[in-house]
Formats: C-alpha cells, sequence, structure tokens
C-alpha cells in the first residue's frame, strides 16, 4: 500500500477530457505529478493550468498519439528526461463506435484497435523496462464492462476491450515477482463526451442516462488502486455481477435481459 505521494509521477494517457482529466487532478490533490498525455496540445495546457491553481502542482504535459510507435518511444524517452522515473502509467486513452458489423466499416475497426489496445501496448512496453529495473511500478487499464459482456452494435468495441483484458491478465502474470502491480478498471457508461462520437444518434445515451456513472467518482476509485493495488475493480458493482452471471450462464442472461442490450 502506497500512502507517501510526494515524488510520484503518474503518466495519464487520454488526459484531456473525461476520465483521464479527473484522474489528473486527483493525483495532483493527493501531492502526487500528473504527466498528461494526449493528441490536443491546447487542451492539454488547459487542463495543466486548471490543475496547477486549483492544487499548486504543476503537471508535465506532452503531446501524443498513441497509435504512433516511434511518437510514443520518443515522448516517453522525453518523460524519463524531464519528470523521472514513471511510478504508476494509467492506460486511458479510448473511443468506441457504436454501429453494426453490416454497417461498419473495417477503418473504423482498425481505429478502434490502434487506440484502445495497441496504443496501451505500446505505452506499457515503454515503461515496462525502467519499472523491471527499479522493480516498482504500477500499470492500470481502463477498459470496460463491455469487454465481458458485449453488447449489439458494439462487436468493434467489445472486441478492442475484450482484447485489453487479455493482454493485462497476461501481463500480470509474466510481472509476478517483479514488484509491478496490473490492474484493470472495467466502467459501465460513464458521463463523459464519449458518446459523443461512440453513439450519434443519441438513442443510447438516452436510455442509459439513468445508469451513467460520474466521470470524477470513476477516477477516484481509479486513483485509489494506486494506493491500494488490486487485480480489477467492476464499476458498478452490480453490473459486474451482471457480467459474472453472464459468463457462467450466456443462453440464459441473454434469453432475460436480451431487450435491454439492445437498447442502442
Amino acid at each position: 500500500m502506497r500512502t507517501d505521494w510526494k515524488n510520484l509521477t503518474v503518466v495519464i494517457t487520454g488526459a484531456s477530457r473525461g476520465i483521464g482529466q479527473y484522474a489528473a487532478f486527483e493525483v495532483a490533490k493527493r501531492g502526487g505529478t500528473p504527466v498528461l498525455l494526449a493528441r490536443s496540445g491546447e487542451k492539454l495546457q488547459a487542463v495543466s493550468e486548471a490543475i496547477k491553481k486549483e492544487t499548486g502542482i504543476t503537471p508535465f504535459t506532452f503531446k501524443l498519439d498513441v497509435t504512433n510507435e516511434q511518437e510514443v518511444e520518443r515522448v516517453f524517452n522525453e518523460i524519463s528526461d524531464e519528470a523521472g522515473p514513471v511510478d504508476a502509467l494509467i492506460n486511458n486513452a479510448g473511443f468506441g463506435i457504436f454501429e453494426s458489423v453490416e454497417e461498419g466499416s473495417l477503418d473504423n475497426f482498425r481505429a478502434m484497435f490502434d487506440v484502445n489496445l495497441y496504443g496501451a501496448v505500446a505505452c506499457t512496453k515503454a515503461v515496462l523496462p525502467q519499472m523491471r529495473k527499479r522493480r516498482s511500478g504500477h500499470i492500470i487499464f481502463i477498459a470496460s464492462l463491455a469487454g465481458k459482456l458485449a453488447t449489439p452494435k458494439s462487436s468493434g468495441y467489445s472486441a478492442t476491450k475484450h482484447a485489453l483484458l487479455g493482454f493485462a491478465n497476461s501481463l500480470r502474470m509474466e510481472l509476478d515477482h517483479s514488484g509491478i502491480h496490473v490492474s484493470v478498471v472495467n466502467p459501465g457508461p460513464v458521463r463523459t463526451d464519449f458518446f459523443h462520437t461512440a453513439d450519434s444518434t443519441g438513442e443510447y445515451r438516452k436510455n442509459v442516462e439513468k445508469f451513467m456513472l460520474d466521470p470524477e467518482k470513476v477516477a477516484l476509485r481509479l486513483v485509489n488502486l494506486i494506493e491500494k493495488p488490486k487485480r480489477e475493480v467492476n464499476l458498478p458493482f452490480w453490473m459486474g455481477l451482471g457480467a459474472k452471471l453472464y459468463q457462467l450462464f450466456p443462453g440464459l442472461t441473454e434469453a432475460v435481459a436480451g431487450s435491454q442490450f439492445k437498447k442502442k
């Protein structure tokens, strides 16, 4: 368990908005130094200034497209030089597009895999050698309950998150006794602008509005993992139970809750 946040460096991808932004605020509130990564340098600067104003902590910011392997390598070298060793990496960058398999394009499938899976893999590989050497570190993946319980029109997105879960579970076993923790956070629907891209009709967001999670609360649970590492956190708890039920009784779950799954 970690209680001293002083000199703790936490890298967060997709930190310009949503869960990543709130996680950065939470890290700074506890006295840690957030390193903000995203494609928009302008948005990163705005978040950085807001964090400094509220907490007195000045985050590091680096413009990064996680799908560019060479850029990932360069930026993480710069992080090491400027911010020091990475104590925790939060792989948060990701997006989804809800569309049927027949209507969806292969380009959209590839783009989701490039960001949601390969981007996380690239960033993870960038910090592993250093963490191995120090025998210390924490890698956190923001996956999704959609990776455990797929629904219609989420085939591409669910596939990326299912793959991310598999990657994290394998990595955890590879790092056994290394001093490096691996955690996964699986949220259900979160009240962010994720749905502006994922759900162009607005229908799904309207149908699940009452179940949506507060991104600040998700970020709080996420950052708590750095203090007290856990293998996995499912949010909300009852949706996590639903995913477990589906794994045990898929046919029954689809028969009973099928209409709820089709609200996209």
